[in-house]
């Protein structure tokens, strides 16, 4: 005779509401990825409004501390973007007009001969000259896919609304989830992990900005004193590609090592000084800003870069970090839960 397994049945609905919710949140992911940068945004402003709300007077909400925050940034934001944006799109013209005379003209004089090293030089440049030609006759293709992307600009505004409401209404929220549980130590355990996530994802994003920051300014002065073309367009190129993790500074220094062979600067100095800035940067600068938060394994990066980036392409890779230190914390918070369970009852 057959009987009804109550915690086989438990199990199996379990099982069939996470998969609803997991195939829920793949329908969903550009909302949530909005939402996403929304709270990021939010933890980059958290120590601006929290400095002006300590200057402001009492009040009951923060409103004014964020405005004032929200008008700053604005300011800093337009401000840049007209000191140093304009350059940049001048720079980008102007490259891309040059590059495939460029890629045609780079063959050095000396290898005129027959060797290997010769031979492996026409053919690098024979492949760039085949490839820039792809990309100039796919420029339209490209045209209308930064048509679609402009009809999304919308963001640009959606994004600082939400981080507004983020920190606006942050403990509310907070609350609201430990009010889900009652008081015990299942409502301590998810307590402590919002508490841990909390000072992870600020600490994460402070540390990208600044060093996004150090690297644009460290890569701007020395291509300014070294006289390179393009100097400004490369530094934002290598401050941009420092929020994506491990593969962002690979392709920066591929990037600024090809337009500068391509321009006929000589390699040397730029090789010395790429190495010496990313081990000052990746060994010293990062460990120092990112703290004890983000303790990951390089191969478990390197896993998560590329499994991101294969379910949710540019915005995956820039993800995985945080998400994997995240659940490092989850796991490593359910692990003392039970050691002090077990130690309790032993």
């Amino acid at each position: 005779m057959l009987g009804f397994d109550q915690r086989a049945a438990r199990s199996t609905w379990t099982a069939a509401l996470v998969l609803l919710l997991l195939y829920v949140v793949y329908l969903a992911r550009k909302t949530l990825f909005v939402f996403t940068l929304a709270l990021l945004f939010a933890y980059l402003l958290a120590p601006l409004v929290n400095l002006l709300d300590r200057i402001f007077p009492a009040r009951r909400t923060r409103t004014a501390a964020l405005a004032v925050a929200f008008v700053i940034v604005v300011a800093i934001v337009v401000g840049l973007g007209y000191l140093i944006g304009v350059r940049v799109v001048d720079e980008a013209s102007v490259l891309a007009l040059r590059f495939p005379t460029m890629v045609e003209s780079w063959q050095h004089p000396a290898l005129s001969d027959h060797s290997l090293r010769a031979q492996i030089a026409e053919r690098v440049r024979s492949e760039a000259a085949a490839r820039s030609s792809s990309l100039i006759s796919e420029l339209p293709q490209y045209g209308l896919q930064i048509l679609s992307v402009a009809s999304n600009l919308i963001y640009v505004v959606i994004i600082p609304v939400l981080a507004f409401f983020f920190l606006k209404d942050a403990p509310t929220m907070r609350g609201h989830f430990l009010d889900l549980l009652e008081e015990g130590p299942r409502r301590a355990l998810l307590d402590d992990v919002i508490s841990d996530v909390n000072l992870l994802l600020a600490h994460y994003m402070r540390a990208l900005f600044l060093l996004s920051a150090a690297a644009f300014a460290t890569y701007a002065i020395f291509f300014s004193v070294m006289r390179m073309p393009y100097a400004i367009l490369l530094a934002a190129a290598g401050g941009l590609l420092e929020f994506i993790p491990m593969l962002g500074p690979v392709t920066a220094v591929a990037l600024i090592l090809i337009v500068a062979s391509l321009a006929g600067v000589s390699l040397l100095p730029i090789i010395v000084f790429v190495v010496l800035f990313r081990v000052v940067q990746d060994y010293v600068v990062s460990p120092h800003l990112m703290g004890r938060g983000v303790q990951l394994h390089p191969l478990l990066v390197l896993f998560g870069v590329f499994a991101g980036a294969e379910i949710a392409g540019i915005a995956g890779t820039f993800l995985s970090v945080p998400v994997l230190a995240m659940v490092r914390i989850v796991y490593l918070r359910i692990r003392k839960a039970r050691l002090s369970a077990r130690q309790a009852t032993a």
